[in-house]
């Protein structure tokens, strides 16, 4: 079932009538092994045909996400090392890749974020190739990218991101406390810009503190990477002119005590997402592919350091060329007692703003056609 130009999306007719991608599904037992998840994307790739777009000496940058400290949901090692192995069967040049965080952690800098990686069994003699930060030490290694869009007419990106031949996506699909729902579009969009495309997608957050609520327990003043919070009169307060709209606030606090706009602040940051993501593969579509792993989905992305419980049952492995179709296929298959992962990790928002919006900039379908594998 090999990899075709028509499993692209693709506009036709006078009216621009946006066509169906295909969406490859291989399904998994409820608890799987990363030896089966591996397996799993091994079928799919081969399935796909997806070393028809990797040639001799490519450079194959292949996007992961190693979880922050303490969790222990992200995809596992195993699986972009079966991508590795595939990639040097074409005598290609993989690497891991990743971006420094704008909030303080493990992942701040290229430094901590690789031996992070490494902690987390990332490691060279394991996944076969090694970890190279997409953008630089400091986050700021970057590529300015025209895309017309409606938000922006260019945006920063990591700059290897860009300058890889091949572009193979590994996204764990989560809930996310500001978007709704984190997927492919969110891994390229968040997981791939410089740090200040992070910075202009989070620019109109615009957090306060609600004193009433507010302990001092000083959580968000440890962690706030611009210094942005200090205590006034025994409570936190967060100073506007200071504040970058990361949102590490209302991670670290414990009491709801951080307050946001979230229709307004959620719809925009997808939109700007979606634009970044853009930015990340135009030009380069047909060098690109995507698997979603719909294992261990929990509320919150794998950016929190903490142990999370899953709150959907494990459906399997997703692979497509389409980053769109993938996103929207994968929250479809998580309907679950009439909500699926969006509504069942934050009722409130609306995680498929950034789907549509990256639709109609035509990054991708969100028409799709399962194909079970």
């Amino acid at each position: 079932m090999p990899l075709k130009m028509a499993d692209m999306p693709h506009l036709t007719g006078r009216e621009g009538e946006i066509m169906s991608s295909k969406v490859y599904l291989t399904r998994l037992n409820d608890g799987s092994t990363p030896e089966e998840q591996a397996k799993a994307v091994e079928k799919l790739f081969d399935a796909c045909n997806v070393s028809e777009i990797i040639d001799k000496n490519n450079f194959v940058a292949i996007k992961v996400h190693v979880g922050e400290k303490n969790n222990t949901t992200h995809v596992p090692p195993e699986v972009p090392a079966v991508l590795v192995k595939k990639a040097k069967e074409k005598e290609a040049i993989p690497f891991l890749t990743e971006t420094s965080t704008l909030y303080r952690g493990e992942r701040e800098n290229a430094v901590k974020h690789i031996m992070h990686a490494i902690r987390h069994g990332f490691t060279v003699d394991k996944i076969g190739a090694p970890f190279v930060m997409a953008d630089g030490l400091a986050g700021n290694s970057e590529i300015e990218v025209e895309i017309d869009g409606e938000l922006n007419k260019t945006v920063k990106v990591a700059r290897e991101a860009r300058m890889t031949d091949v572009l193979l996506v590994v996204t764990h699909s989560t809930g996310h406390i500001v978007c709704g729902y984190g997927g492919t579009i969110k891994n390229l969009g968040m997981g791939l810009a410089s740090r200040k495309g992070k910075l202009r997608q989070h620019s109109t957050m615009a957090p306060e503190i609600d004193r009433n609520r507010c302990v001092m327990c000083g959580r968000c003043i440890k962690w706030c990477p611009e210094d942005a919070i200090t205590a006034i009169d025994k409570k936190a307060y967060i100073h506007p002119d200071k504040c970058v709209g990361c949102g590490e606030c209302l991670a670290v606090c414990q009491f709801d005590a951080v307050k946001f706009n979230w229709g307004a602040e959620s719809s925009d940051i997808q939109r700007q997402m979606a634009e970044h993501a853009y930015g990340v593969v135009k030009g380069k579509e047909s060098k690109c592919f995507y698997f979603n792993v719909m294992i261990n989905m929990t509320q919150d992305c794998d950016c929190m350091g903490i142990v999370q419980e899953k709150i959907i049952p494990d459906i399997g492995i997703l692979a497509s060329a389409d980053p769109v179709a993938i996103d929207e296929a994968a929250l479809d298959l998580t309907l679950n007692n009439g909500k699926d992962l969006v509504k069942a990790s934050y009722e409130h928002l609306n995680g498929r703003i950034q789907l549509a919006h990256a639709e109609k900039i035509g990054m991708g379908s969100r028409k799709y056609e399962i194909v079970e594998i």
